[in-house]
């Protein structure tokens, strides 16, 4: 209590009286008196997350209305999670280059890191493989803009080599996999489970652009991606798609702050499809 009054340059009895006015309205008790020291029960706990994002709210407002309607129009931040394939980043952006009065600035992270920097408004949207509506009480919407099947992607086949079949050709090739933190890699181990199949694992690789350098430079090898990791590749005919899984795919979200002012830049871009061709 000494401490509060100190920061908040006020008196100690000034502060107590407060929060007793506050008990009092809510006809319950948010601090736990044990000795000398304040310790929040549980309806303290959900009044302070409240009190937070209300806090955040007003900071947000403050810097929307004191900030030039042009310069808050022409700032975006996107993050993306690191794992995020970078060829389905650059379709998601790639629109936005036409926008001359449009100045990007964009971030790589972890997801819980992400997810840390959105909600403290130091991210507009955020790309991401994994779904999320809620981040430490504080509420988000996430919004479906692409989806992709799960494709079986490897070098070019030679003629002796046969056509390749799922899931019987799976096990004649060492396979390159995303890690186990990918929702579609669950999917596809069970999938195995299903068809009595033990692959022959290789690698496995969190980082989808270390996974495309290795399927498209590691011989004798096959990876399991969706086709917009390697799209350069498969292109040029470096890389072939051997088979679609029609079972598997990965789903691309944009998530952003739920119920924020969002001006209509913002608005055009949530909406808008990337083409992943």
């Amino acid at each position: 209590m000494t401490n509060a009054a100190k920061k908040l340059h006020t008196s100690q009895s000034a502060i107590s009286i407060q929060i007793r006015k506050l008990e009092e309205r809510l006809g319950l008790e948010l601090f736990d008196r044990q000795g000398r020291n304040l310790v929040l029960t549980t309806q303290g706990k959900l009044a302070l997350d409240y009190a937070e994002q209300i806090f955040t709210k007003g900071k947000e407002l403050l810097d929307i209305l004191l900030e030039s309607p042009t310069e808050y129009q022409k700032n975006l931040r996107i993050g993306a999670i690191s794992n995020l394939s970078r060829n389905f980043q650059e379709a998601f952006i790639k629109p936005l280059f036409s926008k001359s009065e449009l100045r990007l600035v964009l971030q790589n992270g972890r997801l819980e890191d992400m997810l840390e920097r959105l909600s403290s408004h130091q991210l507009d949207i955020l790309l991401s493989n994994t779904p999320v509506s809620t981040y430490k009480s504080y509420p988000l919407s996430c919004k479906l803009i692409a989806k992709q099947v799960i494709s079986i992607i490897g070098k070019p086949l030679d003629s002796g080599q046969g056509k390749f079949t799922l899931p019987g050709s799976l096990g004649d090739y060492p396979l390159l996999l995303p890690s186990s933190n990918s929702d579609f890699r669950a999917q596809f181990d069970m999938l195995c489970d299903g068809w009595a199949l033990q692959p022959k694992i290789m690698a496995e690789v969190d980082d989808m652009a270390m996974l495309r350098l290795l399927a498209r430079d590691t011989p004798n090898t096959i990876a399991l991606m969706p086709k917009v990791v390697v799209r350069d590749e498969l292109r040029s005919g470096t890389l072939v798609e051997y088979c679609q899984i029609p079972e598997l795919y990965e789903e691309f979200y944009a998530i952003y702050h739920r119920g924020q002012y969002m001006n209509p830049v913002y608005q055009e871009i949530i909406q808008s499809r990337p083409n992943m061709g």
